[in-house]
């Protein structure tokens, strides 16, 4: 599968464990790991436990992790993004790969390859443009700047599919925070209406409408699934939508639709609700009961 020996993820949360999983037992890569949870008392066992389930080395630095990698794939929340970039900044080799894989705006990417090629290091701005699972390694990737197309190889070597796109850092990013506001954006506005119409009593008129408008859509189906999506990863998602509110700023524009979107995603996220059943209206009434709106 590959000639690079040596893999160092910063963050092992959801994307880097599917990765691992594309992987299996690839002989002669060894993978080695840090994420901030083994920081935290109450979360350090768990993190730890997820590293010896994936069989890597799990680590108790940044610092730690990255020593005699050829390459090191960023993957934690967007409001650590930079400051995961800096920290591998201190101890990173000269000509190692540093994979961007975090949904932050262009200018946060630009801040993070400055401090990463400052230090020698050959930095990629890589977008994740869909969910992880269960596509796994065969999720689309877009690269960009100076160091893409060699990354791009990087990357294939170790099973991946990206994509060089035209530009410098951030223009990857730029493709995927713009998106980022019509996909996240279109689950926050079903959430409101469909929340609404629960706690109404008219859920069927509403989604015999929205069917009748939009033939195939199948509405119900789908705000079961962006509920779903919400209450699992809002807060995560809540973070990136502010960087796709600071990318719209960028490029003249107010953002309000993906500030607003960041604040449904976080309330939702922030109810911690797991293990509901299947279907909409019992995410639905779950939601509502947590937020003391009941349904009629």
């Amino acid at each position: 599968m590959s000639k690079y020996q040596t893999i160092a993820f910063i963050g092992f949360g959801e994307a880097a464990q599917a990765f691992c999983e594309g992987w299996g037992d690839t002989p002669l890569l060894t993978v080695r790991a840090y994420d901030v949870k083994t920081a935290d008392a109450t979360t350090a066992d768990a993190k730890r436990s997820d590293y010896f389930h994936y069989g890597l080395v799990g680590c108790d630095t940044a610092l730690d992790a990255i020593q005699e990698a050829e390459a090191v794939i960023s993957l934690v929340t967007a409001d650590q993004a930079l400051a995961a970039a800096r920290d591998v900044a201190a101890g990173i080799a000269p000509g190692t790969f540093f994979f961007d894989c975090n949904s932050v705006a262009p200018a946060t990417k630009q801040a993070a390859a400055e401090a990463i090629m400052t230090a020698g290091a050959r930095y990629v701005d890589v977008a994740v443009m869909s969910p992880v699972r269960p596509a796994l390694l065969a999720v689309p990737l877009l690269l960009s700047g100076p160091f893409a197309a060699e990354g791009e190889q990087l990357l294939a070597d170790l099973g991946f599919r990206g994509r060089v796109v035209e530009g410098g850092v951030g223009a990857a990013s730029a493709i995927k925070m713009i998106r980022s506001i019509m996909i996240k954006g279109l689950e926050a506005l079903s959430a409101e209406c469909l929340l609404s119409a629960r706690a109404a009593g008219v859920e069927e008129e509403v989604f015999s409408s929205l069917d009748a408008s939009f033939p195939g859509w199948d509405w119900r189906s789908r705000a079961d699934y962006n509920l779903d999506r919400m209450l699992v990863h809002g807060l995560r998602r809540a973070a990136e939508m502010r960087e796709s509110a600071a990318t719209a700023a960028e490029f003249g524009q107010a953002g309000v639709m993906a500030s607003a979107t960041a604040e449904w995603q976080e309330r939702l996220g922030a109810l911690h609700l797991s293990h509901l059943r299947d279907g909409f209206a019992a995410k639905a009434d779950a939601i509502l009961a947590a937020t003391g709106a009941a349904s009629q």
